[in-house]
């Protein structure tokens, strides 16, 4: 089903910081020197060594350039299908899941390497944790990169070491904010191994009603 939002003609017409366009002396910004600033010096008297005063590359804490033999770059992208972890136990779930699990796809390239076929269930691993997911092998993503959506339902496993069988991507990211300055999502910054699962059958529990209900 599609849904047409009207175009409102006052959002058309409006442009950002116009007054300050027109007369920037008579309209300064809300900034230390009224104008648009590139370099805050502001932001440099904190020192902060991973906040910058201007604009410029970082390299994340975890990249394919200090990755350990075997590891690929883990995306965790938002899914297409649910908002976060609302609609995971639903009938659209039975679109996208693969072997039973959270998908993850990975370049046909590295999926040979680790002989990984398309639909295989595989265990993705790092210190932080383990996971259990399905196998998506696509030419859509860059040789070295895998991904696996966030919003899946934890589902951890008694025996196997504590594995979460249904693909929560978090038990493999670290939990911290983007800066110390902002709180947005490091999600994107994480290096792991994936391979085939040849360990016991683990049967999904995270869509099990309490036994209360």
């Amino acid at each position: 089903m599609l849904i047409e939002m009207p175009e409102s003609e006052q959002n058309a017409d409006f442009v950002r910081f116009a007054a300050f366009r027109a007369d920037p002396q008579a309209n300064p910004l809300k900034t230390p020197s009224g104008k648009i600033e590139i370099y805050s010096e502001r932001i440099a008297s904190f020192q902060y060594a991973d906040c910058p005063p201007h604009p410029m590359w970082l390299a994340p804490d975890e990249w394919h350039g200090n990755a350990q033999p075997g590891q690929l770059q883990l995306l965790s992208a938002h899914p297409a299908h649910r908002l976060h972890s609302q609609l995971n136990h639903t009938s659209l779930r039975e679109r996208y899941a693969v072997a039973g699990r959270e998908p993850i796809t990975l370049h046909p390239q590295d999926a040979k390497m680790r002989q990984i076929a398309d639909g295989d269930l595989v265990r993705v691993w790092n210190h932080r944790g383990q996971v259990l997911a399905g196998a998506v092998v696509s030419d859509g993503i860059k040789p070295g990169v895998m991904c696996l959506h966030e919003g899946a339902w934890p589902d951890f496993a008694t025996e196997n070491g504590g594995i979460c069988k249904n693909g929560a991507v978090n038990v493999l990211t670290k939990d911290i904010p983007s800066s110390r300055l902002g709180n947005g999502c490091a999600g994107n910054t994480a290096l792991a191994w994936v391979e085939k699962y040849d360990g016991s059958a683990l049967t999904l529990t995270a869509f099990d009603p309490p036994a209360n209900a």
